[in-house]
């Protein structure tokens, strides 16, 4: 059957990137092996929206590592609702609500909260190394219980933020699952949470795993843009992530002289 196969001339350039390039034809259509690839993607990353977070599994691995922890559920019942009302995933259930409105009046410089969003394979996966790899980096900061949060949308994380009185809160939350990234988490910062805040009122860092934003330089952008928030007293548009400025500076492979083969471009 190989015979009727056509390779993409591009085919070398595969081994850069997961992006679906050079799959190549037969006939009209994909070769078997692609097509079957691409229909297994598009099932992992239907599953990761509708996979419920393991939250008890989850609180074992924080607390082995010696992070305290609070157990919050958002107003969607169910992952059904969750999807269908966006506007629920984003307000604490009122029992959540109550728990961390009668806990002390403690006010913590940092709270993470680690949410399932649209991907709870993210959260399982990402969030307990992503928190391994950033926290020592803040050992002059108060940081107050990781909260683990079912059925959360990002802007939970602001009422949370909020009722535990913090000056910050990062939301540790599953992405959008793509056909190549079905655990891609989101990092977003926001000074002063509360509820109401917008977008532009929170940082970004998207793409977080170990074959995207690999977990040190995820937590080298966070530490950034947490100590400048905090200097600063705000995030969101007016705080720019220069953090690529204190990285290393990589040198630069030698130029090679003399006439290259290009025949694979």
């Amino acid at each position: 059957m190989s015979d009727f196969l056509e390779k993409n001339p591009w085919n070398a350039l595969r081994q850069f990137t997961n992006a679906r390039i050079a799959l190549g034809r037969a006939g009209n259509s994909l070769p078997t092996a692609p097509l079957l690839a691409f229909n297994l993607s598009h099932a992992q990353a239907r599953d990761a929206v509708h996979h419920p977070l393991d939250a008890d599994a989850l609180h074992e691995q924080l607390r082995a590592q010696n992070f305290n922890t609070l157990d919050v559920h958002s107003a969607a019942p169910d992952r059904e609702h969750y999807l269908r009302r966006p506007d629920l995933g984003r307000r604490l259930a009122e029992d959540s609500r109550s728990a961390l409105a009668r806990l002390s009046d403690e006010t913590p410089d940092v709270v993470f909260v680690i949410g399932d969003g649209l991907s709870a394979f993210a959260a399982s996966r990402q969030a307990v190394p992503l928190l391994q790899a950033v926290t020592p980096q803040l050992a002059d900061w108060k940081i107050g219980p990781v909260v683990v949060a079912r059925q959360a949308r990002v802007a939970l994380g602001d009422e949370i933020g909020e009722l535990l009185h913090a000056q910050l809160v990062v939301m540790l939350i599953g992405e959008r699952p793509g056909l190549s990234s079905p655990d891609s988490l989101g990092i977003y910062v926001t000074y002063a949470p509360k509820v109401g805040c917008s977008d532009a009122q929170r940082n970004c860092i998207s793409n977080v795993r170990p074959e995207g934003l690999d977990y040190p330089l995820a937590a080298h952008k966070l530490h950034y843009l947490l100590t400048h928030a905090r200097r600063l007293g705000l995030t969101g548009v007016g705080l720019k992530d220069d953090s690529d400025a204190l990285l290393p500076v990589t040198p630069a492979a030698p130029e090679i002289s003399g006439d290259s083969d290009t025949s694979a471009i």
